[in-house]
């Protein structure tokens, strides 16, 4: 019988894998960073020893969630700026009260946060988009999730930079620093068509091919950017990002909410992934992205919520209930964004729109054990006839019970323990008396 370090056992584990493997009364051998193995239990207790072992009557055994798009620092704006339009919410609350707190103090505290947010919401995975770089992937670090973390780049001056030279360089001392990590990766994220220019956009994708690392863009998330775009270079924003080369499957684009069919094909062809935000366009009155007709046409779509400024909150389990409803609505079709199709886009597809896919995203042997438990024993998940649908439809972030991530249980029965909890809620509090009195 050969010895692991943790038996997770849940009365449905929900591999997630090319089959849609279901295993009931199964259970998951853990051993260092990996799933050794993934059986029914008494297969798995035949084969397998641990002295950690998760109990699994009443549960349900699934790989962590994966957030595609978000600015993990921004918890620290939550609700600072509520009930207005984008362009209006960025550049006169947001952006203003970056250039004044941002620092990396400021931002290693904020990110941890963040990080303990999504973990206690199931999230393992998430993939950021801000400045000090460093200062994210050090918190990410010490939290235990895995983070992309992209180094920001935009063409105007801010607290790191005074132009896009500043901050391509800092992305390139950046990757040379986390390139190779267990648990960070670096990426190159360039804000927007709109605060780039083509030759940014341009040096950014050649570093992102040079250091073979993901490329994190916004795009067509308003129409006012849209038509920006347009005025600027006489193409909509996926025609112009098509034009110079920019567009392949490294790339995560976020939002798409103001894409045509002829775009839609441009971001198929080329394998761009894209982070669907639903939260966020409508709390922002964005508009809908027409995520059924990119399903539709081979684009894979997976789930953001960007900042917890613009949202509120980084729960997945949200954004997939919600979207999974506003776009049954919105089509007039009930049977579109079915529930195993929506945690697909939440868990293997956000792996493989990463990059990841080798690595995370689903519980299969020899990928990394980014797992998470859900507990069924709640009157909103009582009784039980389809599990996927009380994943997305019922859970909520309360019912995560146990999340490990790289092997390392970092949630066990609801309590985080890889960090002290009260000291991160405690300075969030300090930092949030300083924001509000000025």
């Amino acid at each position: 019988m050969q010895a692991v370090d943790h038996i997770i056992c849940g009365d449905y584990v929900l591999t997630m894998n090319e089959k849609m493997d279901l295993v009931r009364d199964g259970a998951v051998a853990v051993k260092d960073t990996k799933i050794v193995d993934v059986d029914i239990s008494e297969n798995i207790f035949k084969k397998y020893s641990s002295e950690k072992i998760i109990e699994g009557k009443g549960r349900v055994v699934l790989p962590g969630l994966i957030n595609t798009h978000t600015h993990a620092a921004m918890v620290y704006f939550r609700g600072l700026a509520d009930d207005m339009p984008l362009k209006d919410w960025l550049e006169n609350h947001i952006w203003p009260a970056e250039n004044k707190w941002l620092s990396h103090e400021f931002v290693f505290d904020a990110t941890g946060l963040a990080c303990l947010e999504m973990l206690k919401a199931g999230v393992t995975t998430y993939n950021d988009m801000y400045f000090f770089g460093n200062s994210v992937a050090a918190a990410s670090k010490k939290m235990g999730i895995r983070a992309v973390i992209g180094a920001g780049i935009v063409d105007f001056p801010t607290k790191t930079g005074n132009s896009a030279d500043d901050y391509i360089s800092n992305a390139e001392k950046f990757i040379n620093e986390w390139k190779g990590d267990g648990l960070i990766i670096p990426c190159i994220a360039p804000h927007s068509a709109y605060a780039c220019s083509p030759e940014t956009l341009k040096k950014s994708k050649e570093m992102a091919e040079r250091f073979d690392v993901p490329l994190h863009v916004h795009l067509s998330e308003t129409e006012w950017e849209t038509g920006e775009i347009i005025s600027r270079y006489g193409r909509r924003p996926v025609e112009h990002l098509e034009s110079i080369g920019f567009l392949d499957e490294r790339v995560v684009a976020a939002h798409c909410v103001w894409v045509e069919n002829n775009e839609i094909e441009i971001l198929a062809k080329r394998k761009v992934g894209v982070s669907h935000c639903m939260e966020s366009n409508l709390k922002l009155a964005s508009g809908f992205a027409p995520v059924v007709t990119m399903l539709a046409a081979g684009v894979k779509v997976t789930f953001g919520t960007d900042g917890a400024a613009s949202n509120n909150d980084l729960n997945i389990l949200s954004e997939m209930s919600t979207a999974a409803k506003i776009h049954k609505a919105i089509s007039g079709d009930p049977t579109v964004l079915n529930s195993k199709t929506v945690l697909t886009m939440a868990t293997r597809w956000g792996a493989e729109v990463l990059g990841l896919g080798d690595m995370t995203g689903s519980i299969e042997k020899g990928k990394l054990a980014d797992i998470i438990t859900v507990d069924l024993k709640k009157p909103h998940l009582t009784p039980m006839y389809d599990v996927y649908s009380h994943i997305v439809y019922a859970a909520m972030a309360s019912d995560v019970e146990t999340v490990m991530v790289n092997g390392k249980l970092l949630l066990n029965n609801g309590m985080f323990v890889a960090a002290d909890e009260e000291e991160i809620l405690q300075k969030a509090s300090e930092w949030g008396r300083k924001i509000a009195s000025g």
